[in-house]
C-alpha cells in the first residue's frame, strides 16, 4: 500500500503541474465524472523526490513522459491550502486537513500532444482542453483558487520572460484578494 506523506501539521505533500504549450495556453483536465477542472496534481510517495513525483504524476494523469516536456521551473516554497471541513476524512490517520504543494512549470517539447488517461485504473481526468494562462484560477474549485493565484503569479515570469498576459477583469472577484501583477522575470 502506498502511503501519503502527511506532515505534523496535517498537510499532505503534493506536486502540482502547470503544463504550458507554445501559444501560452495551459492544460486543464476535467475531474472524472464532471467534477470541475484543474491542473494535474498528486501526492508524493515516501522517499520520492519532488521531480520524480512530478514526472510520475504527469505520466499517470496525462500519459506524457519526461521526454515530452521541458522543466522550466517551480515555486520557491510550499504553497498550502486547507480543505473545507466537509472534505476532511476524519476516519483516516494521520488526519489530513489540507495540502502543501510545490508547483512545477513544464513546457511541451512538441505538438500535437497525445493525452492518455488510461495509465491508471482510476483516471483523475475524463476530458481535457487548453485554457488561457489565468483561466484556471476561476475554473478550479473555490477552496483552491487562492493557491492557484499564488502559483500562477509566481510562475508567470518563467512562462513569459517578456511579460505575462494582463490579468483578466474577473481576477479580483474570483480570488477575493488584492490585485497583484506577476513579478518581473529574474535575470
Amino acid at each position: 500500500m502506498i502511503r501519503d506523506v502527511i506532515d505534523a501539521d496535517g498537510f499532505r505533500a503534493n506536486v502540482g503541474i502547470v503544463l504550458l504549450r507554445g501559444t501560452g495556453e495551459v492544460f486543464l483536465g476535467r475531474r472524472t465524472g464532471g467534477r470541475g477542472w484543474q491542473f494535474p496534481q498528486g501526492g508524493m510517495r515516501e522517499g520520492e523526490t519532488l521531480e520524480a513525483a512530478v514526472f510520475r504524476e504527469l505520466n499517470e494523469e496525462v500519459g506524457l513522459e519526461e521526454a515530452d516536456v521541458e522543466l522550466v521551473g517551480h515555486t520557491a516554497r510550499w504553497l498550502r491550502y486547507r480543505l473545507p471541513s466537509r472534505y476532511v476524512r476524519r476516519n483516516q490517520q494521520p488526519l489530513c486537513i489540507g495540502q502543501k504543494q510545490r508547483w512545477f512549470l513544464l513546457r511541451l517539447r512538441h505538438e500535437p500532444v497525445k493525452v492518455d488517461f488510461r495509465r491508471t485504473n482510476e483516471p483523475e481526468f475524463d476530458e481535457w482542453r487548453w485554457a488561457s494562462f489565468w483561466d484556471p484560477v476561476q475554473e478550479v474549485i473555490y477552496f483552491k483558487r487562492a493557491l492557484y493565484q499564488r502559483a500562477l503569479l509566481e510562475l508567470a515570469p518563467l512562462a513569459f520572460p517578456d511579460g505575462p498576459p494582463p490579468l483578466p477583469d474577473w481576477w479580483d472577484e474570483a480570488t477575493h484578494g488584492p490585485r497583484r501583477e506577476a513579478a518581473p522575470a529574474q535575470e
